[in-house]
């Protein structure tokens, strides 16, 4: 009924809000109940807000089940990028192929330039290869969405699915959670199908306008939705879906898709907020990608059409859906061969725009949780924290290294040089134990798997090892400093022989930073055993010639000391020792 009053009102036109209120002016409203109007009004606005969730919902659950099931392997491997920008470009299409989320990817490129686990160079590949794989989802919709009766299909994928949790769980688990999703995905789809019609919400969404006010306005439309939703892919389903019912014209589909483009690079601006100077170039890279793109497109928008339409099987005659896929894959793939080229440019544009971070290192650690809709990854957190394990155990060995360098040089210079630093080092570590220990428990509340949770608590585990072990370094060096400032005698054999001895840790403590984000194999445990022994038996012998000394007559201030000296020391190597069996613990 609302249908036929407003073509009898309306007969072309852009607005939708007018043809609803000359609808409702319209003389025969008053033969319509309001009761009844108001049902023809909301029961499709409720129908596509329903189907609307099926779509975002079932997507989510298909990316997060693939991202549990392979996404820690895609991950890892976007996280070891070459510098070969073909390359980069490849793996940012085929993670984002899998995971079907190219806002997914681009977190994880602006995290992992931020932990310095991937240059600002190496990101701009993988930015462009994510946006060219983002078009899946749009070819997914095209070919299978309205070439049969997609409802039949995808409630027994859906039960397939869910049955295969019960029956199938540990590894199958997740797939089966995919499947589930893309059993979602066609279900939001054939009620967006069913709502946008002629017959459903024809009376609002029916635009046909071609001229520049029309394609204007369908552009910030996908730029305002996809931003809204955080996803261009769900907003070409809806988009298609509208498309190939008739409700919008080719034009404004075009425009729509468009803008979803620009819309799309909110989550990189977002996980991009507090972050190093390279992470947000990386983000901007991205804004700029679209924005150039999306610019060039529109500039040359009827031209682009044509192009479209040419490579498009059956040309003007061609299904819509399939010509707006072709569209969207097009004018990435054409931003890409624009823009790869000038990536140095880019790189030194970003740079321009944006300044270095401050020269001097921080005096404080600071390590940000970025929390996004529907893209928390607990792969790309744990592969952010693993860096930062890996530069605190820099630190400590750094530390420990000034150990060795004040047995040899007992003089004032070296408390010049190194107390200051030493200090800071010191409480560098605390900060980090803290920082790391608050983001690793923020990790536990996200959806994790049984291995993801020992992992994490491994990590715990190791955090605090290394924050005790910066401890007993700092203390080590304040027994060296004491030494000094109290002017202690010591043999210089006595001395010598603590050399082999702390050798021995230092060797120990590199094991340890070679392997420390390694599961260890039991033959590299029982080298770290063979390690702690030896560093257990260094330490009886030193402690017995010292009490010997003591009998002997030696000065008690001094060998008590060397003995606290000795006792520190070995703590390190348990340190060391604890930090081992974590490793091994790790699944």
């Amino acid at each position: 009924m609302v249908i036929e009053l407003v073509e009898m009102t309306v007969k072309d036109g852009f607005e939708p809000f007018d043809k609803l209120r000359d609808c409702f002016n319209h003389p025969l409203i008053n033969g319509i109940s309001r009761e009844q109007l108001i049902m023809e009004i909301v029961k499709p606005v409720l129908e596509l807000i329903g189907s609307l969730g099926f779509l975002l919902y079932g997507m989510k659950l298909m990316s997060d089940g693939v991202q549990k099931s392979a996404g820690e392997r895609l991950q890892r491997a976007l996280s070891v990028m070459t510098g070969n920008r073909f390359i980069s470009l490849l793996t940012g299409l085929f993670v984002t192929m899998i995971i079907q989320s190219s806002g997914a990817t681009t977190v994880m490129v602006v995290t992992f330039v931020n932990a310095g686990l991937m240059t600002l160079t190496q990101s701009v590949g993988v930015v462009f290869g994510a946006n060219i794989g983002t078009t899946i989802t749009a070819w997914i919709v095209s070919i299978f969405g309205f070439n049969f009766n997609i409802s039949q299909f995808a409630i027994p994928v859906f039960g397939a699915g869910y049955f295969l949790t019960i029956i199938k769980k540990g590894r199958y688990k997740n797939w089966a959670e995919a499947i589930m999703g893309f059993g979602m995905l066609f279900l939001g789809l054939s009620g967006l199908s069913d709502v946008f019609n002629p017959q459903q919400l024809g009376w609002l969404f029916n635009i046909h306008g071609t001229g520049f006010t029309a394609i204007f306005l369908g552009f910030i439309i996908g730029i305002i939705i996809t931003a809204l939703l955080h996803s261009s892919s769900a907003f070409s389903a809806i988009v298609i879906t509208m498309a190939f019912n008739n409700l919008i014209s080719w034009e404004l589909a075009a425009a729509m898709t468009l803008g979803s483009n620009i819309g799309s690079t909110i989550d990189a601006i977002l996980a991009s907020l507090g972050t190093s100077a390279d992470a947000r170039r990386s983000a901007l890279i991205h804004v700029l990608f679209n924005v150039l793109g999306t610019t060039v497109a529109l500039i040359f928008f009827s031209s682009f059409l044509d192009l479209v339409i040419m490579l498009t099987p059956g040309h003007a005659n061609s299904n819509i859906a399939i010509r707006i896929s072709v569209l969207h894959t097009v004018f990435k793939v054409l931003s890409t061969l624009l823009l790869l080229p000038m990536q140095k440019y880019l790189v030194l544009f970003s740079q321009k725009i944006i300044r270095d971070d401050p020269k001097d290192k921080p005096k404080t650690y600071k390590l940000e949780f970025t929390e996004l809709i529907s893209k928390d990854s607990v792969t790309t957190h744990i592969i952010q924290v693993e860096k930062a394990i890996s530069d605190m155990t820099d630190i400590v060995t750094d530390m420990f290294d000034k150990i060795q360098l004040g047995i040899t040089k007992r003089n004032i210079d070296y408390i010049e040089t190194y107390q200051e630093s030493c200090a800071a080092s010191e409480d560098y570590c605390d900060q980090m134990h803290e920082q790391i220990t608050h983001y690793l428990i923020k990790c536990q509340k996200l959806q994790i798997t049984e291995k993801q949770l020992n992992h994490i608590s491994c990590m715990i585990q190791i955090v605090d090892e290394l924050e005790n072990m910066s401890d007993n370094c700092y203390a080590t060096v304040m027994l060296i400093f004491r030494s000094i400032d109290k002017k202690m005698k010591f043999a210089q054999e006595d001395m010598e022989r603590l050399l082999p001895y702390i050798e021995l840790v230092r060797q120990f403590l590199q094991f340890i930073r070679i392997n420390i984000n390694k599961q260890l194999s039991p033959e590299k445990l029982e080298l770290a055993t063979e390690l702690e022994d030896g560093i257990d038996a260094f330490r009886k012998d030193l402690k017995k010639v010292a009490r010997k000394r003591l009998e002997n007559g030696a000065d008690v201030k001094a060998e008590l000391l060397y003995i606290d000296l000795v006792r520190r020391i070995e703590n390190i190597g348990d340190n060391c020792f604890s930090i081992s069996e974590s490793l091994t613990n790790r699944v």
